[in-house]
């Protein structure tokens, strides 16, 4: 056996059934070795999505998504795909293949080092230099990913190591790593503080993260906030953790959000952060949350608590964990004149649009598109004004919404919402992105062809970069600069290009019958929704 042998042994190990990547020499013998496996390879179009189609997997499945590419190029086009799933905290283990072994740090050709490229944004990186090692590395890898917070890992292996032969090839079955051991159980005292709190609390709130559905802790979270009546707001990474009609749910907080929502956090007296940092974009003035309110900061990261505000009571541990501890405990104090008040909030605070009527209303498409949707179906937002219209009106019901939160890359939902397609061929999954996003990922229907997959792909068209235009239009006085995409390409040619069914949007009078007609084709199928150019989200 060789180390390629071997690493795709501890694939197996580990129960992956997909590797997004790309071949090159440098991680030949790994592509190799894999078609002697049952794993499934699924050739990109540009490394990046590789990652981004991992991503897809792991937010859709709870599993370590993996990618593998070759050095230099390969290596260096992976890392805006690392970046991404590092702000999300999303668990990958990226395999990069490396010159030889003898000729690192001699330029010579497609060398590069990546473990250094990507040190600010990697949970943690290996630079494998002994065939014997890839076992324990690759079961280090996968535990690093996926514990604690969750976050990609990078592996690269030069060639001479991929074909080295391995002494003798054991599998770890558990790992004990000295000097990383996160923790998991909340603190037993300051679960009681956070109990005493609510007690004393007549305006509690809870504002969830991405790292509620990280942990997998909607169920416990939903039965804590439903036995306690205490209502709940969340970040866009939070979006999908409980139901977008659900009772208790007041919507997303931010600068985007909704306006009940940001009221509920600043009239709040207890507020709980769950699996949330707090960042600019849902809390533009973190000392807010510090002035006449109790605040609770709840984290697997302990880097995170106190790094923007000081809480009052700070608990480190996975939600999972915590939360089911949480709902045996009893909470006597009665929330229902607070939930009365949020809910003429959420009544009277409403967004006044004046839509184009010469166009489609972005915010008539998504809400009917929810409806129509299965209620486990997977909605992929991309980035730009389509990102901040799918966060405002898509309805999750029992399915999952994903995005690019932390990063905000563009060209992140066709991989994704590929990934999390055949990671879940059984469910219905739409990727939403605006014509400018979508032609950063375009190349991808080749790839989505390839593989025979069922992704319905939405392109608000309205010929701009929307968001940043939408900025120049108020920081610049309609000094647009660099935002004009002009009429290209044509998508109905395109479509045609790639044997992809094909579907025009003009009104919102056309919206239902279109979405019956694109949600019931068989395959994938590009939807074009014409909108308003000047069309902003706030």
């Amino acid at each position: 056996m060789n180390g390629a042998d071997a690493i795709i042994k501890c694939l197996e190990a580990e129960d992956v059934k997909y590797v997004f990547g790309y071949p090159g020499v440098a991680i030949c013998p790994f592509y190799n070795s894999i078609l002697e496996s049952e794993i499934k390879t699924v050739l990109v179009r540009t490394e990046q999505s590789a990652a981004h189609m991992a991503s897809g997997l792991a937010r859709t499945t709870g599993k370590v998504g993996v990618c593998a590419v070759t050095s230099g190029p390969g290596a260096t086009n992976l890392i805006t795909g690392i970046a991404t799933a590092f702000a999300d905290s999303i668990p990958l283990v990226c395999i990069t293949g490396q010159v030889n072994s003898s000729l690192l740090g001699s330029d010579v050709f497609q060398e590069a080092d990546i473990t250094g490229a990507v040190e600010s944004f990697v949970k943690y990186s290996y630079l494998v230099k002994n065939v014997n090692d890839i076992p324990r590395i690759m079961k280090e890898a996968f535990h690093i990913a996926s514990t604690g917070r969750r976050g990609p890992v990078l592996v690269d292996i030069p060639i001479d190591i991929q074909n080295a032969t391995i002494k003798s090839f054991k599998y770890p079955d558990d790992i004990s790593m000295r000097t990383y051991k996160p923790t998991v159980k909340g603190n037993a005292m300051q679960l009681k503080k956070l109990i005493s709190a609510l007690e004393k609390s007549k305006k509690p709130l809870i504002c969830v993260g991405g790292g509620v559905a990280l942990s997998n802790a909607q169920d416990e979270l939903l039965s804590f906030v439903e036995k306690h009546n205490i209502p709940v707001v969340s970040t866009m990474m939070g979006i999908g953790t409980m139901a977008t009609k659900h009772p208790l749910y007041f919507g997303m907080v931010g600068n985007n959000g909704r306006p009940y929502a940001n009221k509920a956090m600043n009239e709040c007296d207890t507020l709980i952060m769950v699996g949330a940092r707090v960042a600019d974009r849902a809390v533009n003035q973190p000392d807010f949350l510090t002035s006449n309110k109790v605040l609770i900061h709840m984290d697997v990261d302990p880097a995170e608590i106190g790094k923007n505000v000081g809480p009052t009571i700070p608990i480190v541990g996975d939600a999972k964990a915590i939360f089911e501890d949480l709902c045996k405990e009893e909470v006597t104090a009665s929330f229902d004149e607070w939930l009365n008040e949020l809910n003429e909030y959420k009544n009277t605070l409403v967004e006044k649009r004046n839509p184009n009527l010469s166009f489609v209303d972005p915010k008539v498409f998504i809400t009917t598109l929810s409806e129509k949707m299965d209620d486990d179906g997977i909605y992929v937002a991309d980035v730009g004004q389509n990102q901040i219209w799918s966060c405002a009106y898509h309805i999750v019901k029992k399915g999952n919404f994903l995005t690019s939160g932390g990063m905000g890359t563009m060209g992140y939902s066709i991989p994704a919402a590929l990934g999390a397609r055949l990671a879940n061929p059984n469910r219905q999954v739409v990727a939403v992105c605006g014509d400018g996003s979508f032609q950063m990922s375009m190349c991808e229907l080749a790839t989505i062809r390839q593989e025979d997959a069922d992704v319905k792909i939405i392109v608000f068209k309205n010929n701009y970069l929307g968001m940043v235009r939408e900025y120049q239009h108020y920081t610049y006085k309609d000094n647009y600069s660099v935002v004009d995409l002009n009429d290209y390409p044509n998508l109905e040619k395109l479509a045609t290009a790639y044997d992809i069914s094909y579907y025009k949007v003009k009104s919102n009078e056309d919206c239902e019958s279109m979405i019956d007609k694109m949600l019931s084709t068989k395959g994938s199928c590009i939807c074009e929704v014409m909108i308003d150019p000047y069309d902003t989200v706030k």
